[in-house]
């Protein structure tokens, strides 16, 4: 029996579009920003940031090289929103049925807040809940905002 799941994490950043537009649009540049997490972006098919085109991120998490191939299925210009679909990779090949991560950025009272959702499914309980990669997806939030901060 396969169990569904959701795990939401928050980052405070200092501007409400760039982080979107930069996972969106010039993700290469997550790179170059932080080498440590993510070596590399690759576009598959499709044109860069549309809905519908597919890329293969390069990462490397718990000291692991790891891989994620992942389709946008969602973009929300107005709402600084994007729906990333995980269709290959260690995260479906290895570990759950199905996995969505979710990236909005928005006002919440005085603060501009990051919002990463993570919607997946486990095969079974033996699956842990994915929060060492919540953690690391804030932690890259952080860096790529205090790179914005300082340019």
């Amino acid at each position: 029996m396969a169990l569904s799941g959701k795990l939401i994490g928050h980052v405070d950043v200092s501007k409400k579009g760039e982080i979107c537009h930069l996972f969106r649009n010039n993700p290469y540049e997550i790179a170059i920003i932080s080498p440590d997490k993510v070596q590399g972006c690759d576009l598959i098919d499709g044109d860069r940031g549309d809905v519908g085109s597919v890329i293969c991120w390069h990462y490397t998490h718990e000291g692991k090289k790891k891989i994620s191939k992942q389709i946008i299925e969602a973009v929300d210009e107005d709402n600084h929103m994007i729906v990333f679909k995980v269709i290959g990779g260690d995260l479906v090949d290895e570990l759950y049925k199905t996995f969505t991560i979710i990236l909005n950025v928005d006002k919440k009272g005085d603060k501009v807040v990051a919002t990463w959702t993570f919607e997946f499914e486990k095969p079974d309980t033996s699956v842990p809940y994915p929060t060492s990669l919540m953690d690391y997806l804030c932690d890259l939030v952080k860096d790529l905002d205090t790179h914005s901060t300082t340019k």
